[in-house]
C-alpha cells in the first residue's frame, strides 16, 4: 500500500473513531465553553449569549460564554484554534477574527486549516453616514465630492484592518473616492466623532447607527449589504446607489478546532438553525439590526472561502499587507 493510502486509511479511521465515541459518549455530557474573542458587550458576546441559553434548555448543559479579547480578537479566536477537538470548545468567530486579520497581519492560526466550520448564525449590514454637515445626499453625491479637488474627505473606521476599515477601503477602490483613512479604538468612539463633524464619513454597525440617525446626527446614505436592513427600510443599498455589486457583511458564526467530530458538528449546526428559525429569536435579531444565518457547515465553509478571496484582493490592491 502506498504512503498516500495509508495516511487516507488513518484519516478515515481517525474520523470513524471521533464519529463512534461521540455518539456513544452521548453529548454533550458536561458543561461547554463557547469563546467569544472580545470584551463583553459586543456583537458576538450578545450572539453567543443567546444561543447559549437555547442550547442550555435543549441539551441540559450550561454553554458557558468566556470573554477573551485582545489583540482584535486573536487572542480568544487563537485558543478556539488550540482547543481539544472534542466539541466542548468552540469560539464565536467574525469576519473580522476569521478572514481580516489574518490577511492583514501574521496570526497563530489558519482559517481554513486550523477550524471547523459549524454553524453561521449572523449578518449585520454597516451603513455609509455622513456628518450634517457634508453637503451630499446621496452615494453618488458622496463619490462626485470626494473627486472635487480639496473636499478632504476622512473616513472613520473602528480599528485598523476591522470590517468598517476595509469597507471604506473597497468604496475607494470600487468607485475612485478619494478619503483619508481615520481609525479609532472601537465603534463607539469613531461615531462620537462623526457626530462632532472631526470626521466627514465611515461604514458603521447599522444598529450603533440608528439612534444617531434617527436624533438627526448622522446622515444615511446606504447600507452596505445586497438587500436593504429591516431597520434602515428606506435607506437604498450602496449597490443599487451605483456601486455594482457592492456587497460588505459583518458576519458572526460558531466554528470549532480542526478535526472536530462530524456528528458533534452536525448536532451543532442543526440546534442553531432551529433556534434562528424560532419567530421570537429572528424577531430578536432583526430588531437589533442583524440577520439570522442559515445553511449547513460546508455551505458556512464556502462562505468563509469566498470571503478570504475577496477580502485578499482589498487588502492586495490598497497595499494594507503588513505581514511581509
Amino acid at each position: 500500500m502506498s504512503v498516500a493510502r495509508h495516511v487516507c486509511a488513518a484519516v478515515v479511521l481517525s474520523a470513524a473513531l471521533n464519529a463512534a465515541w461521540s455518539a456513544e459518549s452521548g453529548y454533550p455530557t458536561k458543561p461547554i465553553r463557547l469563546i467569544s474573542p472580545f470584551a463583553p458587550g459586543g456583537g458576538a458576546s450578545i450572539v453567543a449569549r443567546l444561543l447559549g441559553q437555547e442550547l442550555l434548555e435543549a441539551w441540559g448543559q450550561p454553554i458557558v460564554v468566556d470573554n477573551r479579547g485582545g489583540a482584535g480578537g486573536v487572542i480568544g479566536t487563537e485558543m478556539g484554534a488550540r482547543a481539544p477537538a472534542d466539541g466542548y470548545t468552540l469560539v464565536m468567530a467574525t469576519a473580522s477574527t476569521i478572514v481580516i486579520n489574518p490577511l492583514m497581519a501574521k496570526a497563530p492560526f489558519d482559517p481554513l486549516h486550523d477550524f471547523t466550520p459549524v454553524a453561521h448564525a449572523t449578518t449585520v449590514p454597516l451603513v455609509l453616514v455622513v456628518h450634517p454637515s457634508v453637503p451630499v445626499k446621496s452615494v453618488k453625491d458622496l463619490i462626485a465630492h470626494a473627486k472635487t479637488s480639496g473636499a478632504r474627505l476622512n473616513f472613520a473606521s473602528s480599528g485598523e484592518g476591522t470590517i468598517s476599515h476595509l469597507a471604506g477601503e473597497l468604496f475607494k477602490l470600487t468607485t475612485g473616492a478619494s478619503m483619508a483613512h481615520v481609525p479609532y479604538k472601537g465603534g463607539g468612539q469613531a461615531i462620537v466623532d462623526l457626530m462632532a463633524g472631526h470626521v466627514q464619513t465611515g461604514f458603521v454597525n447599522v444598529l450603533e447607527a440608528l439612534p444617531q440617525v434617527k436624533a438627526g446626527r448622522l446622515r444615511p446614505l446606504a447600507v452596505s449589504t445586497l438587500v436593504r436592513s429591516a431597520v434602515m427600510p428606506v435607506v437604498p443599498t450602496v449597490a443599487e446607489s451605483g456601486v455594482a455589486g457592492f456587497e460588505v457583511i459583518q458576519w458572526s458564526g460558531v466554528m470549532g478546532p480542526a478535526r472536530l467530530p462530524q456528528d458533534i458538528v452536525a448536532k451543532w449546526n442543526t440546534e442553531i438553525m432551529r433556534i434562528l428559525a424560532r419567530p421570537q429569536m429572528r424577531d430578536r435579531l432583526i430588531s437589533g439590526g442583524a440577520d439570522p444565518g442559515s445553511g449547513s457547515p460546508a455551505q458556512f465553509e464556502v462562505m468563509i472561502k469566498s470571503e478570504i478571496a475577496k477580502w485578499s484582493k482589498t487588502v492586495a490592491a490598497a497595499q494594507l499587507d503588513s505581514r511581509r
